[in-house]
């Protein structure tokens, strides 16, 4: 092994301990570690170990994908429902990594052509009104085409675009399906759509979504994996398929993908 990084939120590194101990689980195992700072600090990394929540591995999962790196998470956030491991079994990734007796799980993420612009994204796309300033838009009216064929014409707040790792997040607490890994699938979700007919449409991930918009009311904010990368009134063309890269995450063999979604949603534990 080359070597593996660990990434972490500088506000969250108090709540595990010391760098310099994370480091030596490592060295003591004949691997080489070394701290990641952004994304520069990729080069010659192999495996990324995350400390943080989801949101914390969502900011470097297309780095890592584009770049072939593998990402093992351990939870310092809420819900980490992207981790593997929760804190106090933090040694035990160590060992994983070290022994590279693991399973891989590949992730798709979308590719978002936006205003000359290319995004990548693990969880998902929103387009969302304006909720603040003198851009506000109580709602917006957008066009979604799948292959070019009209999907359905909303006026709501916004549309979320999901792939199956995303369908867990904010999709599902919009109303939409859980998507299986396994599947090759997104999931267009409307957003209080004003309409007794809009419901969220699974689709195949070798498809190709467009979307426009279709009033002139107030502002428009575009958000990929949680960042916001534009607010205008006019969005023009946003496309979106599927990447050519894949997000490779470290898992045990044992992961059950059901059980985990249970215990993480809160609804049941063995």
């Amino acid at each position: 092994m080359k070597s593996v990084g660990i990434y972490f939120r500088k506000s969250n590194a108090a709540q595990w301990g010391s760098v310099d101990d994370i480091i030596s689980l490592f060295t003591v195992r004949n691997t080489a570690c070394k701290v990641v700072n952004d994304v520069a600090d990729l080069e010659g990394v192999e495996v990324l170990m995350v400390f943080g929540g989801d949101g914390t591995i969502l900011k470097m999962a297309a780095a890592c994908a584009l770049r072939g790196i593998k990402i093992i998470g351990v939870n310092y956030g809420h819900t980490g429902f992207l981790a593997e491991f929760e804190p106090e079994r933090m040694e035990d990734a160590v060992e994983l990594v070290c022994s590279e007796r693991y399973d891989v799980r590949q992730c798709s993420m979308l590719q978002i052509s936006f205003k000359g612009k290319t995004y990548y994204a693990l969880n998902d796309l929103v387009i969302q009104r304006c909720t603040s300033g003198n851009m506000f838009s109580n709602t917006i009216s957008l066009r979604a085409a799948i292959d070019g064929s009209v999907v359905d014409n909303y006026t709501a707040d916004g549309l979320i675009v999901s792939t199956p790792t995303g369908s867990t997040a904010y999709s599902l607490a919009a109303g939409g399906s859980v998507l299986t890994p396994d599947i090759g699938a997104f999931i267009m979700t409307p957003v209080c759509a004003h309409s007794l007919h809009s419901r969220p449409v699974v689709y195949s991930d070798r498809s190709v979504l467009s979307i426009v918009r279709t009033d002139s009311r107030g502002a428009v904010t575009v958000v990929v994996d949680g960042v916001a990368v534009g607010c205008d009134c006019d969005i023009g063309h946003i496309e979106v398929k599927k990447a050519d890269k894949k997000v490779s995450f470290i898992t045990r063999y044992d992961t059950d993908f059901f059980n985990k979604l249970l215990i993480k949603l809160n609804i049941w534990s063995k």
